[in-house]
């Protein structure tokens, strides 16, 4: 299709894995693409509402993948530029939200580069799911008034971001924090340096919204050893600094 102007490429946020999760806008994007590229935590169920004929490319990463993740970002990017040059309608459908620690910006401005429009479909981020399935109040009035999405990947915080961090918490500040589980140790020792003397409660919630999910809620001199017992399955998202009214 030379000289024929690309379709629009969507970036579909899956949600965190329940097809009835997903918004209107999502579902007709993926109904109606006829290329999608699926990360790994897409559901079986949101990849079965895909046309029959769709083109289905895996495009994801799971723990432990030694894949040079340049190069995995780069023939992602390429792909996308690929098919929307032929004329398909394309879907990018990442878990959660495309702005919550999905790369999503990467490829929008590598498809600005190349003047291939593209539209951005938000979802549900697993911390929103997690804290609406089991009640903990990210926010409430006269006790929290703010909460902070942030990453235990790493573990790697240095003294500044984590005295920004126990003022947040000390503050009322609700922390969402993902990708904690495979750090779990450091992670809770950076909270316990955090905490001090104060009670912290912290909440781990595995499999948001499919069916195995699970949720261990324990203050934090526990949570560790609740946790390990427990045996949780990833991914797994921590809500720390309020207790679940929902058990």
């Amino acid at each position: 299709m030379a000289g024929t102007a690309a379709p629009m490429v969507s970036i579909v946020g899956a949600g965190p894995g329940a097809v009835d999760l997903l918004t209107v806008r999502a579902l007709r994007c993926i109904q109606k693409a006829e290329v999608v590229l699926y990360d790994n935590l897409v559901s079986a169920e949101i990849l079965s509402c895909c046309a029959p004929d769709a083109l289905l490319l895996y495009t994801g990463k799971k723990y432990g993948d030694k894949t040079d993740p340049v190069i995995r970002q780069n023939t992602i990017n390429e792909l996308l530029v690929q098919h929307a040059r032929e004329g398909k309608r394309v879907v990018r459908l990442k878990s959660g939200d495309p702005f919550i620690y999905g790369r999503a910006i990467e490829e929008i401005r590598y498809l600005q580069e190349r003047a291939i429009p593209c539209e951005v479909v938000p979802g549900i981020t697993a911390g929103l799911a997690a804290a609406a399935s089991w009640c903990i109040p990210l926010t409430e009035r006269s006790v929290s008034n703010a909460v902070l999405f942030c990453t235990g990947h790493t573990a790697g915080y240095d003294l500044d971001q984590l005295d920004a961090l126990a003022h947040m918490l000390h503050t009322g500040t609700t922390l969402v924090l993902y990708m904690g589980l495979s750090n779990l140790r450091p992670m809770l020792e950076k909270l316990r340096a955090i905490a001090g003397p104060e009670k912290l409660y912290v909440s781990a919630v595995s499999q948001v919204s499919l069916p195995g999910e699970t949720i261990v809620s324990e203050e934090l001199d526990g949570i560790g050893a609740a946790i390990e017992k427990a045996q949780l399955a990833m991914p797994v998202v921590f809500i720390i600094g309020r207790k679940p009214i929902r058990s």
